[in-house]
């Protein structure tokens, strides 16, 4: 068996994983709407939206094509993938997690979809992040609330002009987690189309059930360049 073929295996066998532990989370939920009236609460209907976020299947679409795209390096993303999968499944059921926690996961998420692009892509990742900051460690932030605008950039980028570029920093500051995010949009994305970017509209609606008045996401975008930033106001 050569080189090649031994990754595509690998790639079979996370594919398959991937399926059974969605699967097998499907019908944990299931069970679990079944023994508690999940759905006549408020806080298990909020969590009901994070359910359809976390088993969105165009995240894993997005993710499974970037592998595919460059099979030699399907190794180091199915260890990527996995760690991204382990996060949805067993971090995102919970109300909160810390900013550690979802911080890890955007790096994660970063490196699977870099394998799309030209190594001389300008791609512009900044984390300014305090080890000793307080709350680094305390469950403060939603799960997955940093999805769409990273997909979003990866997705709806230009990634073929000499100037394109993606930009990602992310900031855990004074008691307040900030991600601001930005990039040459490809002529052929609906964000020219969409002043309001894919996704944005969700997030917004999640946000607002979530943080009420904490938080602030604000956009813009031009003939070249969206960009999009979100702080949350951190609260114990």
């Amino acid at each position: 068996m050569g080189f090649k073929d031994y990754l595509i295996v690998l790639l079979l066998i996370g594919l398959a994983y991937l399926w059974f532990q969605m699967r097998k989370y499907k019908q944990m939920i299931d069970d679990y709407h079944k023994s508690t009236g999940y759905l006549e609460r408020k806080y298990e209907a909020i969590e009901l939206e994070n359910i359809d976020t976390r088993l969105n299947p165009h995240l894993f679409k997005n993710i499974l094509n970037s592998i595919q795209s460059h099979a030699y390096q399907s190794y180091y993303t199915i260890e990527k993938l996995s760690n991204v999968l382990d996060y949805v499944l067993y971090q995102t059921p919970k109300k909160y997690v810390t900013p550690r926690d979802e911080i890890n996961f955007i790096k994660n998420l970063i490196e699977i979809n870099k394998i799309k692009l030209s190594p001389l892509f300008d791609l512009r990742t900044k984390i300014l992040v305090d080890e000793r900051d307080f709350f680094l460690e305390r469950k403060v932030i939603a799960p997955l609330v940093t999805i769409d605008l990273i997909e979003n950039a990866f997705k709806h980028a230009d990634t073929q002009s000499e100037d394109a570029f993606i930009s990602i920093v992310i900031e855990l500051k004074d008691g307040f987690f900030n991600l601001s995010v930005s990039n040459k949009i490809s002529q052929k994305s609906p964000l020219k189309k969409e002043s309001s970017g894919i996704g944005v509209h969700n997030l917004e609606k999640r946000l607002k059930r979530l943080y009420e008045d904490r938080y602030k996401l604000t956009k813009t975008i031009d003939d070249k360049t969206y960009a999009v930033s979100l702080k949350i106001k951190l609260e114990e």
